[in-house]
């Protein structure tokens, strides 16, 4: 059976629990991508991301995890899916760790910037990620505690607004918008090194 590509989700899970076989590789294709790309900036391991994104499918294919369409998009639920599955393999003494406070020092001895100044610069990071910084960019995020990460890969990767990315992290709008706003100050800092040197 063809699948219209203008298909709703919601009209493609349907097919999906009637037996239609391409409909279930249409939303696969769809959202695999996003998906994948969410895990394995998440957690640093594109098997790991694998796993994790054949897990969020098989639970969508068996009905394992129960989406309800009077809650949110399918897309903020799939992310949701995946990051609970990706925390599954966060050592639990990484999942809340804390971003150094303004005055402190970062490990090289440098005084940290404050989240203001800091996530005026995270500005380029969306440029950034088009260049041959991008593995420099990963490496970047890779060292965010996860919390944080979450929220700055969903906001700055995958365009989601602050009430998606709460939908989707269980979070209120005010924990999101400090997170990102640590989270890029952070990311900032550390991409300071990239930038190219102003003569």
């Amino acid at each position: 059976m063809m699948i219209p590509p203008s298909s709703s989700d919601i009209e493609l899970l349907r097919q999906l629990r009637a037996g239609t076989a391409a409909a279930f590789d249409t939303l696969y294709r769809r959202h695999q991508g996003p998906l994948f790309r969410f895990a394995v900036l998440r957690c640093g391991s594109a098997e790991t991301a694998a796993d994790v994104v054949q897990e969020v499918f098989m639970g969508l294919l068996t009905g394992s995890f129960k989406f309800d369409p009077l809650r949110g998009l399918l897309q903020n639920f799939l992310f949701g899916v995946a990051r609970n599955l990706v925390m599954r393999h966060d050592p639990p003494h990484q999942r809340f760790a804390a971003l150094p406070e303004p005055d402190q020092e970062d490990a090289d001895g440098a005084p940290c910037a404050d989240d203001d100044s800091a996530s005026d610069a995270a500005e380029p990071l969306s440029r950034l990620l088009h260049h041959e910084q991008a593995e420099q960019v990963r490496r970047a995020l890779a060292l965010l505690p996860p919390h944080y990460r979450d929220v700055v890969i969903l906001y700055e990767m995958h365009d989601l607004s602050y009430l998606e990315i709460a939908d989707v992290c269980q979070l209120d709008i005010g924990t999101v918008r400090s997170r990102l706003s640590r989270g890029r100050a952070a990311l900032a800092k550390r991409l300071g090194a990239l930038r190219p040197a102003t003569i």
